[in-house]
């Protein structure tokens, strides 16, 4: 029995329909079994810097993660998202979502908050979290896998920016990064304590309003004698803290900079400097965003003692005002690191900065300055390896054409668009008519 020509054409039809939808099958079930991603984002947003995927390969222990989110809120979606990342370099990182309202026992015990929290379990220890991303996560990770507390202390008592306070020049902001990363910030007043605390990591002095006291001033040059870290953020022409600069061999150039390159990027005032390049340093490794730095002060260093000293922090274009006797051409530093070797195991490391509005709360969101200020305390108390894992902000958030892409897009969704459309559909009505 002979097939007729319809019936041929049919079987032909239908084997091309079959071998077409084997082969889309084959793709899905290929592209569920080896995805292919591509990041196309500005900063990479969407992709684990190599920090944590080399974390991630290094722990050997399962990973628990418990968001205690409400249901219905989009932040669900984003950390799935995030832990999502982590699952493509380690399988058995596990994501689980609780209401707190429908366990209210265990969201007291954990003091969630109306907010709620993500908690981290990692061989039986546990992180819990406010505020996720890919730095805190990470660093939360590799706290739990060194299982080490961090003390910071803040001097206060003498109009120094707080780690707790709201005002625009304090630090508070920034102390609940610190807090977010398990970096606890204590505030001691010297006047009522006879030295640094044992367990603290690291002293903080941020620019200091008034004169220390005598006493004091003994107390913190003995707290580096003994090898004691230190991050130290100044002021154009505040004296309050030369007896302890002299210590360190460093001398306060008096004036401010003024850097007319800030013109480049849009910033009228010239007393903001910007720095976009840095030296070999472990602080700015990797770090490839600028930083911003209003009214600073520039030093001039002389090698004392055993110290090891290394610029962190320059500009080449800047000049010094009022009028001072230094050259020009030379670069102007403004940041500084001293490191030496204390007993046979320890090194004493401490960072000076001729600036401390760049971590305050009114310029900590502007450009790479959280980054830069995370990386120097993670140097200061010896957590070298968190410095590699970047906080990474959004970029581009907003969208500005002008009035002519805004002509061209319209004018193609609305009318080019429709008419390629409808042309085509003519063309291929024309097509099957002449059959």
């Amino acid at each position: 029995m002979k097939c007729s020509v319809h019936q041929m054409r049919a079987l032909k039809h239908g084997l091309v329909t079959l071998a077409l939808l084997c082969s889309i099958g084959a793709l899905a079930w290929l592209s569920v079994r080896y995805p292919l991603q591509t990041d196309i984002t500005g900063n990479t947003g969407n992709t684990l810097s190599m920090a944590t995927q080399k974390l991630l390969i290094s722990l050997p222990d399962k990973v628990e993660i418990t968001a205690y989110i409400k249901k219905a809120q989009p932040i669900r979606l984003q950390i799935a998202q995030l832990v999502d990342r982590y699952r493509r370099h380690k399988p058995d990182v596990t994501l689980q979502f609780v209401d707190p309202d429908e366990q209210p026992e265990k969201a007291r015990e954990l003091e969630l908050g109306v907010e709620g929290a993500v908690i981290i379990d990692y061989q039986g220890r546990t992180e819990k979290l406010k505020f996720v991303d890919e730095s805190s996560l990470s660093n939360a990770l590799l706290h739990l896998a060194h299982a080490g507390q961090r003390w910071v202390s803040f001097l206060g008592g003498h109009g120094e920016r707080s780690p707790e306070g709201a005002a625009n020049f304090d630090l508070g902001r920034f102390g609940k990064e610190l807090a977010r990363r398990n970096i606890k910030a204590l505030t001691i007043n010297l006047a009522t304590l006879p030295t640094i605390p044992d367990n603290s990591a690291l002293l903080v002095i941020a620019a200091p309003a008034v004169p220390l006291l005598a006493g004091e001033i003994e107390i913190i040059k003995r707290y580096i004698r003994d090898g004691g870290n230190l991050l130290l953020l100044t002021e154009p022409d505040n004296p309050h803290l030369d007896a302890v600069l002299q210590q360190l061999g460093i001398r306060t150039l008096p004036g401010a900079i003024i850097d007319s390159s800030t013109r480049l990027y849009g910033i009228d005032n010239p007393g903001f400097v910007l720095a976009g390049t840095y030296p070999a340093h472990a602080v700015t490794r990797g770090l490839q965003i600028i930083t911003l730095y209003p009214v600073t002060a520039a030093f001039e260093h002389k090698q004392t003692g055993d110290f090891h000293s290394e610029t962190l922090l320059s500009t080449e274009t800047g000049r010094i005002t009022p009028d001072s006797r230094h050259n020009p051409h030379d670069p102007l530093v403004f940041g500084l690191t001293l490191s030496r070797d204390v007993g046979k195991t320890d090194q004493q490391r401490i960072v000076v900065v001729g600036d401390g509005d760049f971590l305050s709360n009114t310029y900590l969101g502007n450009v790479g300055n959280l980054d830069m200020g995370l990386r120097m305390i993670n140097w200061l108390i010896h957590d070298d390896s968190f410095i590699d894992i970047p906080a990474k902000t959004a970029t581009d958030k907003n969208l500005q054409l002008t009035q002519t892409a805004v002509a061209v897009i319209g004018f193609g969704f609305l009318i080019v668009i429709p008419a390629a459309l409808v042309g085509t559909g003519f063309i291929v009505w024309r097509i099957r008519q002449r059959r």
